[in-house]
């Protein structure tokens, strides 16, 4: 009844729409295998997208060819540059989305790809022969032969969801478990674990006093994920922000004995950044509120996520609690928060293309891996389709290294060093984070992409009018003088030492509080090259005063990494027997032979291996 495909992908939260349409895009015949196909790409926690390091991710993806970008802007309803007070590293896009259209807007992309198909049913079973996988099984009872599988399965492995001292099995609430997945890996030889998340209640804005929050708007001149044609907002929602007091603390209290938190129901690992509200107070007893984020759910409706009340306790604790909060003195709960167990498998396991080590064909992506947050399953979905689709052509491995990309960053850590709570990005997971930042996505990545055959060509060309477009500023700026007469007015405004002889305009970018729109003001040639250009690409001056700005410490990492990068070169062979190695410590010897590195940079950081270890590696590889 169904035809064999190159790729199956099973699950349609985040990571399997990137797997699916990033498979199909290049070429592979996809079958997406959803439980349901009216939650394909639900936001199943909080309805937004980007963040502190998240925003980098989202943008790499859609430099790549990816597809979160696109919908995030397209079921935008408030966007924000965070971090702008910090340095350029640091900044971090984040939109609030419309839940239902983001679902929508994921759903029409992957239907208007002619090469992916859907199929409604739970998959149970994986075909394997002789090591390889040729298939999936579902529930009722469909074979469907594959040469390639990604499994993309959530939270809803075995999924056990608390409320209080009430326990439920379901993926999400309101939706059931996946069974057999589990079973089926643990019979041929994967290791596997719990993980633990949570998602707060849901209640009714009408019930809400905004006059009692404090508003938060968006950016007033918003920007956007996708460096396409997608348009910026012209019209936003606001979020708003409260707080708990010492009062909402007492009252969940009284639901501490309660919680499958403390009461010993909840036995995994939870996510340390994106703590409960109930651990929270146990863990910061010194504080005496929390900020609460009051988050619109979309433009038409009337359902509010209340961010930073994720909890588990009993459904009467979390109302009455919220009652005390101010501006919620008399709402209405839609749902309860709950915290959901699942099974992962510790991505140790898994090659840096995120194909298992165990079971040829067989890829991993998202929280299946032990990781948390809709951007980090995505960037995962989108390498494991790219390599499913590659390994059944016969072509390369994609792989993306550390210095390239925080997706290189996020799954090297994975397969290198493992997991044992839900890992989430950060920029200080970064080491080369000033060479890693949102704004050069594009320039990063476009172009591998594109040489892939998944960024397009007008996004090709459009990397290539920014790169051209910013070395001709660049060049301008350190052409043209300026005289200490007309600098110093400027240079005098800011605070900052006058000069006393003409200097390139370029040289008083450096300085603190000086912009590009400083310098323009006060030239004649660049500023005219300057509006030509922008006509051509908007973030052609931003790009041009980053790159000045910064430029010796952007020179110092570019030379670090290039320092690290030969590590990377140095391949370790797959068949190398560790133990033979005399002078390897044995720890090193256990870690290198349980993880078989594929580089000596990779082997370098491994938890256990120490720089002797790896001394002795590069000696015997002669190097």
């Amino acid at each position: 009844m169904i035809k064999e495909y190159d790729v199956v992908v099973v699950g349609a939260g985040h990571a399997g729409c990137e797997a699916a349409n990033a498979a199909a895009m290049l070429g592979s015949s996809v079958l997406l295998v959803t439980m349901n196909m009216n939650t394909i790409a639900q936001m199943s926690c909080n309805p937004a997208m980007g963040g502190v390091a998240k925003g980098q991710i989202l943008r790499e993806i859609d430099a790549l060819g990816g597809g979160s970008g696109i919908v995030s802007d397209l079921s935008a309803i408030q966007f924000r540059m965070l971090n702008r007070s910090k340095g350029p590293a640091m900044w971090s896009p984040r939109t609030q989305n419309d839940r239902m259209k983001f679902a929508e807007e994921w759903r029409l992309l992957l239907e208007r790809n002619p090469n992916v198909d859907f199929w409604q049913d739970m998959c149970n079973g994986l075909l394997i022969e002789n090591g390889r996988i040729t298939g999936v099984k579902t529930s009722i009872g469909v074979e469907v032969k594959a040469k390639s599988v990604v499994l993309t399965n959530g939270t809803f492995l075995n999924g056990l969801i608390h409320l209080g001292e009430k326990q439920f099995g379901g993926g999400r609430a309101g939706e059931r478990a996946a069974t057999g997945i589990t079973e089926n890996l643990v019979e041929l030889g994967f290791e596997t674990g719990r993980m633990k998340t949570g998602t707060p209640p849901r209640v009714d804005g009408r019930s809400l006093d905004y006059s009692k929050m404090e508003e938060q708007p968006g950016d007033e001149n918003p920007s956007k994920f996708s460096f396409s044609s997608t348009k910026a907002l012209s019209k936003q929602r606001s979020c708003h922000i409260t707080y708990t007091n010492p009062e909402t603390h007492e009252l969940l209290k009284e639901g501490f004995d309660r919680s499958p938190m403390f009461n010993g129901a909840i036995k995994s690992t939870g996510p340390r950044y994106c703590p409960s509200i109930e651990d929270k107070i146990s863990r910061f007893a010194e504080r005496d509120r929390h900020q609460i984020f009051v988050e619109p759910e979309g433009w038409n409706t009337i359902e509010i996520y209340v961010n930073g009340f994720s909890t588990s306790l009993p459904e009467e604790v979390q109302y009455k609690a919220m009652t005390s909060i101010p501006g919620f003195e008399n709402v209405k709960m839609f749902r309860p928060g709950y915290a959901i167990e699942y099974d992962y498998f510790p991505p140790t396991q898994l090659k840096h293309t995120l194909e298992t080590k165990k079971v040829e064909n067989l890829f991993f992506a998202g929280q299946i891996n032990g990781t948390t947050g809709y951007e980090e399953a995505a960037c995962q979905g989108l390498m494991a389709g790219i390599n499913a689709h590659r390994k059944v052509k016969e072509e390369s491995a994609f792989i993306l290294s550390r210095s390239e990309a925080y997706i290189g960053v996020l799954i090297d850590d994975l397969i290198t060093k493992g997991t044992k709570e839900p890992y989430r990005m950060f920029t200080s997971r970064a080491e080369y984070r000033i060479l890693l930042r949102q704004d050069n996505a594009d320039l990063r990545l476009t172009p591998i992409g594109h040489a892939i055959g998944l960024a397009t060509d007008e996004a090709m060309r459009k990397v290539e009018l920014k790169t051209a477009g910013t070395e001709k500023l660049k060049k301008s700026l350190r052409k043209e003088g300026i005289a200490p007469d007309k600098a110093n007015v400027l240079l005098s405004s800011v605070g900052s030492s006058p000069i006393d002889q003409q200097v390139k305009l370029s040289s008083l970018i450096t300085r603190p509080k000086i912009t590009m729109t400083d310098l323009l003001d006060i030239s004649d040639d660049s500023k005219k090259l300057a509006e030509e250009l922008t006509v051509e690409h908007e973030d052609i001056v931003d790009q041009a005063e980053i790159q000045l700005k910064y430029e010796g410490y952007i020179n110092r990492e570019e030379d670090v990494a290039k320092k690290m990068n030969r590590l990377e070169e140095v391949l370790i062979p797959e068949d190398l027997d560790y133990s033979k190695l005399a002078s390897i410590s044995a720890e090193g010897k256990e870690k290198l032979s349980e993880l078989k590195p594929r580089t000596i940079g990779q082997a370098s950081r491994i938890s256990g291996v120490s720089p002797s270890d790896v001394s002795v590696l590069l000696v015997f590889l002669g190097r």
